[in-house]
């Protein structure tokens, strides 16, 4: 009987399938034969000699792992979630009520400014409360059920568009959960990455995700696969991203040493076509230790001479070694959409990787959004007192623990690089009147950039326009 030429493998231990398919690429044994070399031999030491010391790292690449992250911020969830190769989902704040939930504290706040932070987390969740009910009243009003729509299924529509509002005043601080799989490879990067994070929270997880990864996996499908450590090689080695600790400081006093723009005003989306790369790499690398738009430090770095723009560059890269990847500055996109956008709409946004991204420094120094119904249920005064009362408060907390408490309505700055196959994926899916109406409208802003810049290809780009609404879908 002819052998089948597709074998499924069962789960394996993360470390262990990697040493299987790295064995099978470098033998002609066949995949069983592989693993049941593995079964006897020690997995550790060859990820010890191949992967850490040779640095084959694609052999990381073969292992996956699953985490899931209970109890940490929502701030914290998106920072986590920032990686490129990523693959996991965080809970939305679409389908479930937060106003009971509590609030994690910053871990950085001594006791004076944690009641402060307090105080100010209980106002935010009792507004959102207060939203959620008046928002819940006035869509009831406003939007009558269809016949043909069951009233179990009129009301989970109403409460979930209802929440789309009220979460205007959740903040970073609100718990949430993650579930991420990895590979091996994304992992370490991930770890050094967190622990290299300016947040006290993230360095915190970074630890524990090492510990975890030292450690048998708390659950388990079989009960014969318990009692062995998930990834134990991964554990010994990942130190902070010393790189990128000491590139963003650099590149900080370099720009405030150098740069003294007043920051102009563009449209809230903005989209370059960047002709030069080394101006774009400068501009990039400076996009995020300064306030300014990408636009304006773009056409600012290329008035300058190269070897003005090489010193931006040669900054960033003082403290490299050989085993530092080029920093995410240098990566690039065909377009680049320079976007002000609330926080909110950002967690939606965010999810997209395939394209570049990069944020400036949370402040609320951009206010804050105020969506429609808020002011058609006659909410406005108290909305804006709460906002405006949050960003008050921000400011008198330490940095960069004030961060917690921005509210999700607060505005702030991205960048997104991508070629146009990623901007028409996101115009058009972002777009559909399923979605909320804070990306709804940059997905919008998206297609009209592209149209004035590249009329040939914006035609091309499917969206659909935010007066198009259909608020009983989801």
């Amino acid at each position: 009987m002819k052998s089948p030429r597709v074998v499924a493998v069962a789960p394996m231990p993360p470390e262990k399938i990697a040493y299987a398919l790295a064995r099978y690429s470098r033998s002609p044994d066949s995949i069983r034969e592989s693993v049941d070399w593995v079964r006897s031999h020690d997995s550790t030491k060859f990820l010890e000699s191949f992967y850490f010391q040779y640095g084959h790292a694609s052999i990381a690449d073969l292992g996956h792992v699953v985490l899931c992250f209970e109890g940490v911020s929502e701030l914290a969830a998106t920072e986590i979630e920032d990686e490129q190769l990523w693959d996991g989902q965080a809970r939305s704040s679409r389908y479930q009520d937060f106003s009971r939930s509590g609030f994690v504290t910053p871990p950085e706040l001594n006791a004076d400014d944690a009641t402060l932070y307090s105080k100010c987390g209980q106002k935010l969740l009792y507004a959102y409360h207060e939203i959620h009910k008046a928002a819940v009243q006035h869509l009831s009003a406003s939007l009558p059920r269809p016949d043909d729509m069951k009233p179990d299924a009129y009301e989970r529509n109403i409460a979930a568009r209802a929440f789309d509002v009220a979460r205007y005043t959740l903040f970073f601080g609100i718990p949430t959960g993650v579930g991420q799989v990895t590979s091996i490879r994304t992992l370490e990067r991930q770890i050094r990455r967190l622990k290299a994070s300016e947040y006290l929270e993230l360095r915190q997880l970074a630890d524990e995700i090492a510990a975890a990864c030292a450690q048998p996996p708390a659950c388990v499908w079989e009960a014969k696969t318990a009692g062995e450590p998930l990834v134990p090689t991964l554990a010994r080695h990942v130190d902070a991203d010393q790189h990128a600790i000491d590139s963003q400081k650099d590149l900080a006093q370099w720009a405030g040493q150098n740069l003294h723009l007043q920051a102009q005003v563009f449209d809230d989306v903005d989209l370059l076509k960047p002709a030069d790369t080394v101006s774009e790499i400068a501009a990039t690398l400076l996009y995020p230790v300064t306030g300014l738009p990408f636009r304006q430090l773009y056409e600012t770095v290329a008035a300058w001479s190269q070897e003005r723009r090489n010193e931006v560059i040669d900054v960033a890269l003082r403290s490299r070694t050989r085993r530092d990847d080029l920093l995410r500055g240098f990566r690039g996109g065909l377009y680049a959409y320079d976007i002000v956008m609330d926080l909110g709409a950002y967690r939606d946004l965010h999810r997209h990787r395939r394209c570049q991204q990069y944020r400036q420094a949370y402040s609320g120094r951009l206010g804050f959004a105020t969506p429609q119904v808020i002011l058609e249920s006659g909410l406005r005064e108290s909305y804006a007192t709460i906002m405006t009362e949050t960003l008050a408060a921000i400011a008198q907390l330490p940095e960069p623990a004030g961060h917690y408490l921005l509210p999700f309505g607060a505005r702030s700055r991205f960048l997104f690089k991508m070629d146009f196959a990623e901007a028409e994926y996101i115009a058009h899916l972002r777009s559909g009147v399923k979605g909320h109406f804070s990306y709804r409208n940059v997905a919008w802003q998206m297609k009209q950039k592209m149209e004035q810049l590249e009329p040939a290809l914006g035609r091309l780009m499917e969206a659909t326009p935010p007066w198009i609404e259909d608020p009983l879908k989801r």
